[in-house]
């Protein structure tokens, strides 16, 4: 299960990773951005809150570095977009405009809802569908419902719910959260159910999502990081590319608030274990988890 905290420095919430090397980034790292640092690192230093090492990325599309940090390239999925026209007829091929159009055919609905009690009780039964998505525990899975309200309710000032419907029943959505510009939008949550998966309800809600953004005035869409690590291409990297996404590099700093997270950036020890496995290795690593799993599971039915 992950494990965080969020502590606020100045009119920030930062959130805190690590056990013995404490991590800390903005809360909505990736959809919020510091266009002027100093400040918060000044604050940061002031009062560390046990934070060893500070990252934050730059803003789309400025891919060329600003700031005099310590720093290395990260990457996104990134669609640019123009309108919904132009993504639907030049940006995607064939094979995808099939996929929209099949969950309209299926019969799903895709709309924009509002964050409330009953669109997180239909967040709350996607996520209880399976308790192994990927291969590996579902740290969503079987959540108290105050809990998961609480943590679908973040950044609601920037943030659009998109739900996909069968039959009026929620069976996937996506949470997009825009950044203070309202220039380009994350995707924060998407899910869909695997019982519906023959329907393409994630494909639906990615056309939805873009035509929001363009409803907007959103130039881009970020979908989380196209590669992981050693982890260059994966079934999810190819349905990003197929949608539109692309791999764009940009520079993420590490600013050292303390002599341990000078030598944790030196070592290269904020990436933890995964930076030190061969893609390979990782690979038959991921082979034999996914394959622990679902024998667990499968005893565990068993026996229930």
């Amino acid at each position: 299960m992950k494990t965080y905290s969020i502590v606020t420095i100045g009119d920030r919430e930062i959130k805190v990773n690590g056990n013995l090397i404490k991590i800390g980034r903005i809360h909505g790292d990736t959809y919020k951005f510091l266009d002027d640092p100093e400040p918060l690192l000044n604050a940061i230093r002031k009062d560390r809150k046990g934070i060893d090492l500070f990252t934050f990325m730059q803003r789309l599309p400025a891919s060329a570095p600003k700031f005099n940090y310590p720093m290395e390239l990260d990457n996104v999925a990134a669609l640019r977009i123009t309108t919904f026209d132009d993504w639907f007829t030049k940006q995607i091929d064939g094979k995808t405009r099939n996929m929209v159009r099949r969950a309209e055919k299926k019969g799903i609905v895709i709309r924009e809802v509002p964050f409330g009690d009953e669109l997180v009780r239909g967040i709350q039964e996607i996520y209880n569908e399976s308790p192994v998505r990927q291969g590996k525990p579902f740290w969503h899975y079987n959540k108290p419902f105050e809990r998961l309200y609480k943590e679908e309710g973040t950044h609601l000032d920037t943030s659009v719910f998109i739900g996909a419907y069968l039959e009026e029943k929620l069976i996937g959505f996506i949470k997009l959260v825009f950044d203070e510009t309202w220039s380009q939008a994350g995707t924060l949550n998407i899910l869909s159910m695997m019982a519906h998966r023959d329907k393409a309800p994630t494909n639906a809600l990615i056309a939805q999502a873009v035509k929001s953004c363009a409803d907007r005035n959103a130039s881009y869409l970020v979908y989380a990081n196209f590669s992981y690590g050693v982890k260059e291409h994966d079934s999810l990297s190819a349905f990003k590319s197929n949608n539109g996404f692309e791999k764009i590099d940009l520079p993420r700093y590490y600013v050292p608030m303390s002599p341990l997270g000078r030598i944790a950036y030196r070592l290269g020890l904020h990436h933890g274990y995964r930076g030190f496995i061969p893609a390979s290795a990782e690979s038959r690593l991921r082979e034999w988890r996914n394959s622990w799993y679902n024998r667990k599971l499968q005893t565990k039915e068993q026996h229930s």
